[in-house]
């Protein structure tokens, strides 16, 4: 009897992981095998959502796919956070919306489009995600603005103010949010394009919500031990803590989260698959950023301060304008998903090049 490829094979590299930490085995070693091992614990995560997201509508869906497949980005950023790996912390925020901005919602216009000419989707929906984020962008940027009004030394004094400031701001825009989806504008949110087939769900509540904590237990001890081994990898291999944390630990954390998307766009469902991936996007940059400032607070050796390098907020910035362009008329095609993906892998490819950015 043939076996069935799994993605829950990887869980193997759990073991494999423990042992190669155990014997002190070389850096990447460690890293890439505890990468692996995190990819299937991600997947649960997401599937386990998407059992409590079947008895909601897509726009709800896919908050809750976002929320619990952003998990591992918050469990990995933090474990980062108490090793004291700051850049790399604020490389891994920006890498996250870039992957999902760019490249989850890439992948799924690309290979949607090529099992179907055009796809349609809710324009309202995707240009309300891509609002906030022009205004995010602001946000982010307001740091680096302060520097260069006040000088260097200004900003130094009020870095730490700056960014509780912000911190605060943003997660108040967030909670401003759900009550806009979830109670005054929820007509917003409603799905228009196709792919409406119905799907039960197989999992109770209760197997859902224990799968979520076990998963997220599973997530935050092997994150421990792909971030002890990141920085000697980025040593070893030539990488710098930004390309780990934009490209690495971005595509690591948000790997099932990415194939939810994709997987979605292919079965013709891109309001859902625009749920998750700009959702996505949205709850990095208003509630993961903000929180991990917070957090920085209490379990990091110094507190974490929202000042991303200029080419960080030049990526950003330009790939939120390109993500607006392309979905701002509600159909999509094959091309618009290449023309995204392109631009991801031009950054990825810039970060590598250069990594003191």
């Amino acid at each position: 009897m043939a076996l069935k490829p799994s993605l829950n094979w990887l869980l193997a590299f759990v073991p494999v992981t423990l042992v190669l930490e155990a014997r002190h085995a070389a850096a990447p070693l460690v890293f890439f095998a505890a990468a692996l091992s995190i990819v299937p614990i991600a997947a649960l995560l997401v599937h386990a959502t998407e059992q409590l997201a079947v008895r909601t509508g897509d726009a709800i869906g896919g908050l809750l796919n976002a929320t619990f497949g952003n998990a591992p980005e918050l469990i990995i950023a933090t474990v980062a956070l108490k090793a004291g790996l700051m850049q790399m912390v604020l490389a891994s925020i920006i890498g996250a919306i870039l992957a999902n901005l760019l490249l989850a919602l890439g992948l799924a216009f690309l290979l949607g489009g090529l099992k179907k000419h055009d796809q349609e989707y809710n324009a309202g929906a995707a240009r309300v995600y891509s609002s906030i984020m022009l205004i995010t962008v602001v946000c982010l940027a307001a740091p680096g603005t302060f520097e260069t009004l006040f000088g260097t030394e200004a900003a130094a004094l009020r870095s730490d103010a700056i960014s509780i400031g912000l911190a605060v701001m943003l997660l108040a825009l967030y909670v401003l949010y759900l009550v806009f989806m979830l109670r005054t504008h929820p007509e917003l949110f409603v799905s228009k394009g196709g792919g409406a087939e119905a799907h039960e769900a197989q999992w109770s509540v209760g197997r859902a919500v224990a799968t979520l904590v076990a998963a997220s237990v599973g997530a935050a001890f092997m994150s421990e031990v792909l971030v002890g081994a990141a920085e000697a990898t980025g040593e070893q291999l030539g990488m710098s803590q930004a390309f780990i944390g934009v490209v690495l630990l971005a595509l690591i954390g948000g790997a099932a989260e990415l194939g939810a998307a994709v997987t979605m766009g292919v079965r013709d469902r891109l309001d859902l698959s625009i749920g998750i991936a700009l959702g996505s996007c949205m709850q990095i940059a208003l509630f993961v950023a903000p929180a991990l400032v917070l957090l920085s607070y209490l379990v990091a050796p110094e507190p974490l301060r929202l000042e991303f390098g200029r080419t960080a907020v030049g990526a950003l910035f330009f790939s939120v304008l390109i993500g607006a362009a392309v979905c701002s008329d509600g159909r999509s095609n094959w091309y618009k998903g290449v023309q995204l993906v392109a631009v991801y892998l031009v950054i990825a490819l810039l970060m590598y090049l250069a990594p003191g950015t």
